[in-house]
C-alpha cells in the first residue's frame, strides 16, 4: 500500500472534547500509555497524528488531519489551519489544563535532509517514527516522529511531521495537566 502524505496546505489541527472513531484514520503506529489516573493513546496517521487522552470521564482528542477529512463538528474545541505559528490553551471541568503550540517552518532542501536524518537518529533512542513513501518529486519521503513524556500530573507530546514537497517541518507540542 502506498503511503504518501498530503500537502501541508491541506492540513488542520483540531482538538475535541470527545473520542473520535479510529476507523476515520489510516493508522500506521499506535502506543497506549497508562500513568496514575490517566490514559493516553498516541497514533501516527497518514496526515499527522492522533492523541486521545482520558482522565475519569474527561476525554480530549488532538488530531492533525487533512482539511477534506470527514471529521465531526460536535464538541470540537479548537480548529486551526496548520500554517505559521500558533499557541492556545484551555481549562476543562475539574481544573484539567490543555496547552498546545505549533510551528510550520519552511527550510532549504539541504537543511530539510539534515533535519530528517536527525529525526531518524532521535527515533533510535525513543519515540515512534514513521517513514512515508516518496511522492516522486524528491527521493526521500515524509516522516512523522512522535515522542511522549509521561509524568504523574502532566502528559506531554512532541510531534514532528516533515513535508518534502514543501521543504517544511511541522512541530506540534501539547501538554495535558491534572489539577
Amino acid at each position: 500500500m502506498l503511503s504518501v502524505r498530503p500537502k501541508i496546505a491541506e492540513l488542520v489541527f483540531q482538538l475535541y472534547g470527545r473520542s473520535l472513531h479510529p476507523e476515520l484514520f489510516e493508522i500506521y503506529q499506535s502506543r497506549t500509555i497508562t500513568r496514575g489516573s490517566y490514559e493516553a493513546k498516541v497514533q501516527i496517521t497518514s496526515a499527522g497524528h492522533l492523541v486521545s487522552w482520558k482522565y475519569g470521564d474527561i476525554i480530549l482528542t488532538e488530531v492533525a488531519a487533512a482539511t477534506h477529512h470527514p471529521l465531526p463538528l460536535k464538541r470540537r474545541l479548537m480548529s486551526y489551519r496548520l500554517k505559521g505559528d500558533r499557541t492556545d490553551q484551555l481549562v476543562c471541568r475539574g481544573g484539567i489544563g490543555y496547552e498546545m503550540s505549533f510551528s510550520l517552518e519552511p527550510t532549504s532542501p539541504e537543511r530539510f535532509l539534515a533535519y530528517q536524518k536527525e529525526l531518524t537518529l532521535q527515533s533510535t533512542r525513543r519515540g515512534m517514527l514513521q517513514k512515508f513513501d516518496s511522492s516522486g518529486r524528491f527521493e526521500t519521503g515524509a516522516m512523522s516522529y512522535v515522542s511522549v513524556d509521561s509524568r504523574d500530573k502532566v502528559f506531554r507530546v512532541q510531534a514532528f511531521h516533515t513535508f518534502p514537497d514543501d521543504c517544511a517541518v511541522l512541530k506540534i507540542q501539547s501538554s495535558y495537566h491534572l489539577p
